[in-house]
């Protein structure tokens, strides 16, 4: 790729400037990656680690979160295009000791319509959230090295009320996507970090990307996260750079680059993984939260179109980007780190979020 393509940052400002809101917003550091018309442009604003004046590499690992929701997606629609399951499989019918409401099917665990209790926590009815197994705050710092087994999470969830009858409604649940895990093996008959290795990684050269496993380590370089968190009368920051994901078990445990996310989402949006019925089945926005089979389907308008995406965060320190526009001919992936900072990057991110949409979806572009 000429140089021209592959830029330095003051080439394209107006994504320099779109990277630095997610800093000036409390992040400690961004690396960003946009493939458009106009060929492929990376850059970082913040720092690699706190107290450094380094910034964050463009080609650094990170914790992807519910990212890894779309990879574990493609990997059950792999075994649907093979005939080994369809997506009306109630899910019983493989894993049979877990007492699984037989009605809830392949489909339902994708688009988060099973009803099955999150383990990670719920929101009440009135918006109070009710924590499940360690996952945020101090119980998790405290917790965040433990290994669970997939089997754990679920019978965690599973002792907990449904949310609702299964496909009677849409409610996003961790568990939905460790029990798809548990499906992959059962159906394969390999582990499933071995078939992510198999059937994605591999074909597609993603040398950055990894399934961890209940390894705490980035095994690559990484600019540093951190958490903060309440103590009793004292807030404390922590560098949660290691933490175990074993918690997320195919619903946020992987790690990739900025690379790798952009290939897998141009080779998945551009037809390279999957037939295309099952790739419409995907990108076909279901329910109150818009999400197809492991993808949010979002219109931006007339002038944005649509894009698909999942965005990630671990529970503490990482967050991860990948959006397309609808064909994948269009894409945007960032790795993020948080840092100590007393504002709140939750409530932050939507609007430098909507900032940075609007620079790559909404702005017509030269070619």
């Amino acid at each position: 790729m000429s140089t021209v393509q592959h830029n330095a940052a003051q080439e394209r400002p107006e994504l320099q400037k779109a990277a630095q809101e997610f800093v000036d917003a409390g992040f400690a550091g961004v690396q960003l990656r946009v493939r458009d018309e106009r060929g492929e442009w990376v850059g970082s604003a913040g720092v690699h680690e706190l107290g450094g004046s380094a910034k964050p590499s463009t080609e650094g690992q990170f914790w992807i979160g519910s990212t890894t929701k779309t990879f574990v997606a493609t990997l059950v629609l792999h075994l649907v295009a093979e005939g080994a399951i369809t997506l009306d499989t109630p899910v019983a019918d493989h894993l049979t000791g877990f007492g699984l409401d037989g009605r809830i099917t392949v489909r339902m665990l994708l688009q988060h319509t099973s009803g099955v209790h999150n383990c990670t926590g719920e929101l009440d009815p009135d918006g109070t959230f009710v924590p499940g197994l360690p996952s945020v705050g101090k119980p998790w710092v405290d917790n965040r090295f433990h290994s669970y087994r997939p089997e754990e999470l679920v019978r965690f969830a599973l002792s907990e009320p449904a949310r609702f009858e299964p496909g009677a409604d849409q409610s996003y649940s961790n568990t939905n996507y460790t029990l798809a895990v548990l499906l992959i093996e059962q159906v394969a008959g390999r582990p499933y970090a071995e078939e992510m290795r198999r059937r994605i990684l591999q074909p597609l050269g993603l040398h950055g990307t990894v399934v961890p496993g209940d390894s705490p380590d980035i095994p690559g370089p990484h600019a540093h996260g951190y958490y903060r968190y309440q103590d009793g009368e004292e807030w404390k920051v922590v560098d949660v750079s290691r933490q175990n994901l074993s918690l997320l078990v195919g619903a946020g445990d992987m790690i990739s680059t900025t690379r790798d996310l952009q290939v897998f989402f141009a080779a998945l949006l551009g037809g390279r993984l999957l037939p295309a019925p099952l790739l419409d089945e995907m990108r076909k926005p279901h329910g109150m939260l818009g999400y197809g089979l492991g993808l949010f389907v979002q219109d931006l308008g007339p002038e944005g179109g649509t894009i698909v995406h999942h965005n990630g965060g671990a529970p503490g320190g990482y967050g991860a980007l990948m959006i397309s526009s609808f064909d994948g001919t269009r894409t945007l992936t960032a790795g993020l780190t948080t840092g100590d900072t007393d504002s709140d990057p939750a409530q932050e991110f939507p609007k430098a979020l909507d900032r940075l949409l609007t620079t790559v979806f909404r702005t017509p572009h030269p070619a």
